[in-house]
């Protein structure tokens, strides 16, 4: 089916990105003709298929392109126009972002002799970094995340010597960093997170004098860390995490300057030292997941965000300024004791933080909750959502919602047999408070077909879900001992394939059930094949303490940017437990007393008579919409396109042109000969729609007309 469309595709690659310039000033002075030339080379290295560029771009000393078809993009064009008594310019800041440009990183950039800058984040570009750029005497930036580049990290970036900033997070790089990126004495910033590395943390880190910001974050690395990065006098911001080998003792940390330390899941050992919590800018502090022991001092003042779960910290710290301090806090997993007296704060986190014998004191201790009135055999959780109602052959079944208002980064919630607890920031986003329940993202499709943003056998489980930066929580408590099965439901409702460069998005995290690790590096996308897809996972499992948990984990890894920064962690939609000998089970929600028993329903027949009357009268009118429609309306325009014309209009049905997918097939742009702009969709041979299906969707498009609908332009 193909569609013409009035506006054009968000990041279209027919972009003209060098135009619509805004002149500020009286002057005009020109770009170099050498750089004029250079961006024509430029533009179609990065696989910018249709250029119209301005003979004279550099109007201003700073070009903001403003073509409507940019707008929601990150791209400037700096120049300085200052040379020649003001009449030659040269660009020295090229920025193009989130264009999904599928191309290579040009070389050509090296004929922009003045460049001080290059960002080309979230695109689709491929290879590696063109060493010709190490001849650019003023680039003091190069930040290429979030792409396909691949192979080793080349040891010519060392002849960079002029960067301060060296962004390859969240691409393919593999192989070990090389040495000589040990002459970059000028960085600030090292980010290198999301890549598949290997080998140790180079010891000429620990040199670079002037750094303020480095981040590993399941990088790959996996031997210890060198002591001297610990002793970077300018480093703001530290971040390393899940580097498996260890690091040993705690090191000896005194820059007065750090704000942010992320230490995870690295096998420290011994206690924190305690002139960690006398470092005056200290913002965020994560030592999760680590083998930490020792007390906390009663007079230490922790960091507003302050994360210390999974460790084996001991002691009595209900009084002092510890957790009396407006912050947030999370003991969870460690030995404190605790008092019976002690009360439950909204933002510290206390969930099995005890080592209390008793099970529900060493679970919740804080809380009023000391022993089982009665015991329960089920759970069903719609998260991160309000109750909803499941109806199936076997009855109506309530989730519980869990949407209890605004959560915190640290904290634990329970009713009156199951809850929650949730630990983590999401450093990044530019939110003071960060959202951990979402709602579906309001995909809005150029077809008329799409009326859900996700397919589903029970889609009302999939509108909205939680999520954590860190460490996520279900438990059940009071229930009763025997084997279960656990289904999780999930959907991947916060990223999108609409963009190529979104494409990109990973989002791994560990799933553990009763202290087990079930699936290690769980992605929903791929085991669903596609966003906006549910996917549910079984697991059996045995209750013997009359409690059930299951847990998701952020390891560091996957992209921690796309489609913006802040949006990671792990992602769950429902829950459902039952007894291994019930596929259904739970809370009947009906009118009368519920039975153990269910009936079957005589519905479901009424429900398949209905469909088949209510199928044949849309083929009906579907038969009627294309005889007056189709057939009659417009009839020299519409027209039936041969298979071959349809591959050649989207190169053959290129993935790099799919700009969306629905539950019956993929849409792909493309081009006619006679440069007309059409939208092609392409049912799937998965696709449960026939020929009739096909009749009505025809009929209806083409009857329908509104100045944001798309129109009919044939079909094979």
């Amino acid at each position: 089916m193909i569609m013409s469309q009035s506006r054009h595709f968000s990041s279209l690659l027919t972009v003209l990105i060098f135009i619509c310039l805004v002149c500020t000033v009286s002057a005009s002075p020109s770009l170099h003709p050498d750089e004029v030339k250079a961006l024509k080379d430029i533009a179609s290295t990065l696989g910018v298929k249709h250029l119209n560029l301005s003979e004279d771009p550099c109007l201003t000393k700073t070009l903001v392109i403003t073509q409507d078809v940019l707008k929601g993009h990150n791209s400037t064009i700096r120049c300085d126009c200052h040379f020649n008594n003001n009449k030659t310019c040269h660009i020295t800041h090229f920025i193009l972002k989130t264009f999904s440009l599928p191309g290579r990183l040009p070389p050509e950039l090296s004929k922009l002799h003045y460049l001080e800058s290059i960002d080309l984040c979230l695109n689709y570009l491929y290879g590696s970094i063109p060493m010709e750029w190490a001849s650019l005497p003023y680039l003091t930036s190069i930040s290429v995340c979030a792409n396909q580049l691949s192979g080793d990290i080349p040891k010519g970036l060392g002849k960079f010597i002029n960067l301060t900033q060296l962004i390859l997070e969240a691409n393919q790089f593999s192989g070990i960093i090389p040495k000589e990126l040990g002459n970059l004495v000028n960085l600030e910033g090292f980010r290198f997170s999301d890549n598949q590395l290997n080998g140790s943390i180079p010891q000429f880190i620990g040199n670079l004098s002037k750094l303020k910001r480095l981040e590993l974050y399941a990088s790959g690395l996996r031997e210890p860390i060198p002591d001297s990065i610990f002793r970077l006098e300018n480093l703001i911001d530290l971040r390393i995490s899940d580097t498996t080998a260890g690091l040993g003792q705690f090191p000896h940390i005194i820059i007065k300057n750090l704000k942010y330390l992320v230490l995870r899941n690295l096998n420290l050992t011994g206690p924190i030292p305690t002139t960690i919590w006398d470092l005056p800018n200290l913002m965020a502090f994560d030592l999760s997941f680590n083998r930490l022991t020792g007390e906390i001092p009663a007079n230490a003042v922790p960091p507003k965000y302050t994360y210390l779960a999974g460790n084996l910290l001991s002691g009595k710290i209900e009084s002092g300024p510890f957790l009396t301090a407006s912050t947030n806090i999370d003991l969870s997993y460690n030995n404190f004791t605790w008092s019976p007296s002690c009360r439950e704060r909204k933002n510290v986190n206390t969930y099995e933080s005890s080592q209390s014998k008793n099970r529900l004191t060493r679970l919740l201790p804080c809380s009023a909750i000391s022993q089982c009135q009665n015991y329960s055999k089920s759970l069903h959780i719609n998260c991160g959502g309000p109750d909803v109602t499941i109806e199936n052959s076997r009855g109506r079944f309530l989730y519980e919602g869990d949407n209890y208002g605004l959560t915190g980064s640290a904290m634990n919630y329970h009713g009156k047999n199951w809850g929650f607890s949730n630990t983590g920031d999401f450093m990044d986003d530019g939110q003071p408070e960060d959202a951990y329940s979402i709602s579906s993202l309001s995909v809005v499709w150029f077809t008329l077909l799409s009326v859900s943003s996700v397919s589903a056998k029970y889609p009302e489980l999939y509108q909205t879900a939680r999520r954590s930066p860190l460490s996520l929580a279900y438990f059940a408590f009071c229930f009763e001992n025997g084997s279960y099965n656990v289904k999780l439901h999930f959907a991947e409702i916060q990223f999108s394939d609409e963009e190529p460069y979104a494409r990109l998005a990973k989002r791994f995290f560990n799933i553990y059930v009763q202290g087990k690790l079930i699936w290690e590096d769980f992605n929903i996308r791929e085991e669903a094949n596609g966003t906006h897809k549910e996917v549910i996972k079984e697991v059996n499992t045995t209750v013997t303490d009359n409690t059930l948990e299951i847990r998701l984990y952020w390891a560091g890894k996957g992209t921690t940017i796309i489609p913006k920064r802040g949006n990671y962690g792990s992602l769950i939609s429902a829950i459902s437990v039952c007894p291994s000998s019930e596929s259904e089970c739970g809370v009947e929600v009906t009118t009368s007393p519920v039975t153990k028993e269910h009936k079957p329903r005589t519905y479901p027949l009424i429900l398949g008579i209905a469909a088949l009357i209510l199928s044949l009268t849309f083929m009906i009118f579907g038969a009627f919409y294309w005889k007056k429609c189709v057939r009659n309306a417009d009839a020299g325009k519409r027209g039936s396109f041969s298979l071959k014309q349809l591959k050649v209009a989207t190169d053959n049905f290129d993935p790099l042109n799919k700009i969306g997918e629905g539950g019956f097939g993929s849409v792909y742009k493309g081009r006619l000969p006679d440069g007309t702009l059409i939208a092609v969709k392409k049912l799937s041979s998965k696709s449960c729609q026939g020929n009739k299906e096909f009749v009505n969707e025809i009929g209806m498009i083409a009857c329908l007309q509104h100045p944001n609908l798309v129109k009919l332009y044939g079909c094979c």
